[in-house]
């Protein structure tokens, strides 16, 4: 199913016409065009494979970094992922019509809260072809039409998709113009979808803290804000040292390029002997780089020392910052400082000081004795996700269905008038 709209505008009019009719499939209409486009990215792995193998090319030649390639890669086993994910969200109960709040008047007039969709969702990333079919599939089982913006990174790749995606949706007899991409407008498209105010009614963006900030502070469409992922483990003195070595090496090393790996490991200074040299060894025996401060140094070998900045960066990488910290109101402070209130976790044996981490770090998400690859729609039972928003109005943490619905009041009365 081809595009044939020529600008951008053109484009979310059509996304903003399809909207209606997508807000009024039932639940078992839509469930099935979500199982229809699962079937159709299983057949055409090949092709999708292919494309996105032209992207990896151009990525390389374009001096793309290997965490950003790893993001980029579509293999035929991921493009089973891909298609798992969508019948997950076809499975899950329709997040609209939800009935949040009731009550009847004095006067006999009866009203409603309900769950509705938002009309037209778009959304703005880097080097993530998976983001086009979460979020595109995400949008549909929740009523919305979307607007997809890819990056130059992934054209290609997107390109594939989105017709497999539209061709699903028309052969179910939906209307296809509800998936639509300005990909092939480049940063005018960008441009364009962040001020479609009045046609787009929110906008995701997903990548790095740079690209956020940019829709942030240039778009006119209400955004919802996903950021970026400087996270942190807190080792404690109790932290058994099986925990804090598995915690650890999982949340760096099982795929270092997404926004939930950790960043920085705080280790208190009484648990520093004890755990910092195994800690190290198995992060080094991972290949991780390990960049660390003059207490980390001393008590590890081959560390990378730390500076400053290294504090600030969201490595996306096989490289982690480790410092020794005084005590949990040191590494309280650190996070504070630092964070970008995606996730941290807590590794510790003192039921106490887990409530209290639980209780005073202010993060989307936070953890006692968990790794932060936990932070992801998926493993929280949501099928896939929008993204990670670390923002404090509507919706904060992994955001799955729900999120993608707004709320209106139904008022039902027999002819009666205020007074």
């Amino acid at each position: 199913m081809t595009v044939t709209a020529t600008t951008a505008r053109e484009r979310m009019l059509l996304a903003k016409d399809a909207s209606r009719s997508i807000g009024l499939l039932s639940d078992v209409e839509k469930a099935d065009a979500l199982r229809a486009i699962a079937d159709a990215i299983d057949a055409a792995v090949t092709e999708i494979v292919a494309a996105n193998a032209e992207d990896l090319e151009r990525g390389r030649a374009d001096g793309l970094t290997e965490g950003l390639q790893d993001r980029l890669r579509l293999d035929a086993s991921r493009v089973g992922s891909l298609a798992s994910a969508v019948r997950d969200v076809a499975d899950l109960p329709d997040p609209v019509g939800r009935v949040l709040d009731e009550r009847t008047l004095p006067g006999g007039v009866h009203l409603q809260k309900v769950s509705v969709p938002f009309g037209v969702v778009g959304s703005i990333y880097e080097a993530r072809p998976n983001v086009t079919v979460d979020i595109a599939a995400l949008a549909l089982r929740s009523g919305n039409a979307v607007v997809l913006r890819g990056g130059t990174a992934a054209q290609s790749s997107n390109a594939e998709l989105v017709r497999v995606m539209r061709g699903a949706l028309a052969g179910r007899g939906i209307d296809p113009e509800a998936i639509q991409t300005v990909d092939d407008f480049g940063r005018d498209g960008a441009r364009e979808l962040m001020q479609a105010r009045g046609l787009v009614d929110v906008l995701v963006p997903r990548g790095s803290a740079q690209l956020i900030e940019t829709v942030v502070t240039e778009s006119s469409v209400p955004v919802i804000e996903t950021g970026a992922g400087i996270v942190h483990i807190v080792i404690d003195s109790t932290a058994p040292l099986e925990w804090a070595r598995d915690i650890v090496v999982n949340a760096k090393v099982q795929r270092p390029s997404v926004c939930n790996a950790v960043e920085t490991v705080l280790v208190l200074r009484d648990a520093a002997d004890r755990l910092v040299p195994p800690v190290v060894e198995a992060l080094q025996d991972a290949g991780v780089t390990v960049h660390g401060d003059q207490a980390t140094q001393a008590l590890a070998h081959d560390v990378v020392p730390a500076t400053d900045a290294d504090w600030a960066i969201e490595h996306m990488s096989l490289d982690v910052s480790v410092r020794v910290v005084d005590d949990l109101d040191a590494a309280l402070d650190h996070i504070r400082t630092y964070s970008t209130q995606h996730t941290e976790s807590i590794v510790t044996a003192d039921e106490a000081r887990a409530e209290r981490f639980l209780a005073e770090v202010d993060s989307a998400v936070v953890m006692a004795n968990a790794s932060t690859r936990f932070t992801d729609g998926g493993e929280f039972g949501f099928g896939a996700e929008v993204g990670i928003s670390t923002q404090k109005l509507h919706a904060r943490g992994p955001m799955g269905l729900p999120e993608l619905t707004s709320t209106k009041w139904l008022a039902r009365g027999a002819g009666q008038i205020r007074r």
